[in-house]
């Protein structure tokens, strides 16, 4: 029986490691807007769904390009367990991960950046029916040699809010309308998704449900007319919120109304750091 042997390994030039003469360093480079499977834990429950991913390192001023081959290599590894299975992501494990993406690339500085939509079961305020609702989520992790790696953890969440003014001039009713609250916070400990989104459901107007009967949006209505709110409500109150929070080091809260009665929307952004002193 004739034995088989492998096929030699062809010896191919590494390009990319080849000395550049320009001597300019990249702050920068990777790959962006690759769709790959995540999962997270959250509650408790690990929750499954598809990511954004971007991931990026520094480039030295000799070396002519990064090996972008092992920065999927590297998320394949961090994103799967060993049978095969997604792997939750979680602080500890984002804390964790840049460090060898920086050996292996051979780099001083690395970053990951994944957005992906997440769900929240709700029970209606009234009747207690549950339903699902939608956010979008995203991490923002960067890590430089030396230094200790940055989680950010963001959410959008969609809440109503009404206007101040409309209830103070007018005779009945006042206008309303959807917002959506961004969050991006700074984490020195793990927050969980169901937390961040209450920073902001517990400062609006009101939050919102996917699934709502008669007697519930009474309730709502009412609720949002006692808690009248400007977009520069919204911002402060929040960020209020935040800064009690001791997790959160710092934090940015972006707040968009989209205005039922005019044919813009308007926006407002508060950004602080808490480790700065005031």
């Amino acid at each position: 029986m004739r034995s088989s042997t492998a096929a030699p390994l062809l010896c191919m030039p590494d390009v990319q490691a080849r000395h550049d003469p320009r001597a300019l360093p990249i702050a920068r480079v990777g790959v962006k807007n690759l769709r790959y499977p995540i999962a997270w834990e959250q509650a408790g429950r690990v929750q499954h769904s598809v990511g954004l991913w971007s991931l990026y390192v520094g480039l030295r001023a000799e070396q002519k390009g990064a090996h972008m081959s092992r920065l999927l290599a590297w998320l394949d590894a961090f994103t799967q367990a060993d049978d095969g299975c997604s792997e939750a992501v979680n602080f500890a494990r984002l804390q964790a991960a840049l460090p060898t993406l920086l050996a292996l690339l051979q780099t001083s500085s690395a970053g990951l950046e994944v957005q992906f939509p997440f769900f929240i079961r709700k029970s209606a305020p009234v009747s207690g029916l549950q339903s699902l609702l939608a956010y979008d989520g995203g991490w923002s992790v960067t890590h430089s040699a030396g230094a200790a790696t940055e989680i950010r953890m963001q959410a959008t969440v969609p809440v109503k809010s009404l206007c101040p003014c409309s209830k103070e001039v007018s005779d009945e009713g006042a206008h309303n309308q959807r917002s959506h609250i961004r969050l991006e916070v700074l984490l020195n400990a793990p927050l969980d998704w169901t937390e961040l989104v209450r920073f902001a459901e517990d400062n609006a107007s009101c939050e919102l449900w996917g699934l709502l009967k008669r007697n519930d949006e009474k309730w709502v209505t009412e609720r949002a007319y006692a808690q009248p709110k400007f977009v520069e409500d919204l911002v402060r109150d929040v960020a209020l919120a935040l800064e009690r929070e001791p997790r959160v080091d710092a934090y940015t809260v972006d707040v968009t109304n989209f205005e039922s009665i005019h044919a813009h929307d308007v926006q407002a952004q508060l950004t602080r750091d808490k480790r700065v002193s005031a």
